[in-house]
């Protein structure tokens, strides 16, 4: 079966296809659909993530699946949330990923509650009008570092601490990161909602 990311980062729909060879299915980014990015008006994950996911099956006439996470940190009364890709630009910095990191371990200079939760929200429909959209969250606890450790991964990854593993995500292996991110929990929920509703559990 062929699916839409409603998504153009590279590293989700690197992860996401590599969770989702269980079940046969190929991902197409939809920037190779020539679908546009879709407006993200609402405040949470899920609502963001449904309008995504509707707006690629609109346009692609095959169902589609979106993603919308971001980073709640809990000295920040849970933002930057579904704002988190602009995050440093309320500092006056560019958008990308890695001027993210710079501003985010600006403020939490002296901050002593570096609790956060990386979510993961992913919605999938078999089209444009489905009134059963499949829905699956991922949350992951972690602490934010004091600064970068490890290169892999995309993202907040090289400040996410993960206590249990005593590592950041991204000094961890691809494949242990995968099994425990925030992303690879809600895939997993998504797999068996996909297997259970689109495939009648019939898929191994």
């Amino acid at each position: 079966m062929k699916i839409v990311l409603a998504s153009n980062n590279a590293g989700k729909l690197a992860e996401l296809q590599t969770l989702l060879v269980p079940l046969g299915m190929t991902l197409v980014r939809q920037s190779e659909l020539n679908i546009p990015e879709a407006a993200e008006p609402f405040k949470t994950f899920v609502e963001n993530a449904l309008a995504k996911a509707r707006h690629a099956a609109q346009l692609s006439g095959l169902p589609a699946l979106a993603d919308d996470a971001g980073l709640c940190v809990d000295a920040f009364g849970g933002q930057p949330g579904v704002d988190t890709a602009y995050y440093a630009t309320r500092f006056g910095y560019p958008k990308g990923d890695d001027t993210n990191v710079t501003a985010l371990l600006a403020q939490m200079q002296g901050v002593t509650n570096r609790r956060a939760a990386m979510v993961s929200t992913l919605v999938a429909v078999r089209s444009a009008d489905d009134p059963e959209p499949l829905i699956a969250v991922g949350r992951v606890v972690v602490q934010i570092a004091p600064e970068r450790r490890g290169s892999h991964g995309f993202g907040f990854d090289p400040v996410l601490f993960l206590p249990e593993f005593g590592k950041t995500f991204a000094e961890l292996p691809t494949e242990v990161k995968n099994a425990n991110s925030h992303r690879g929990r809600a895939a997993q929920a998504m797999l068996a909602l996909m297997r259970e509703r689109w495939l009648d559990g019939s898929a191994a």
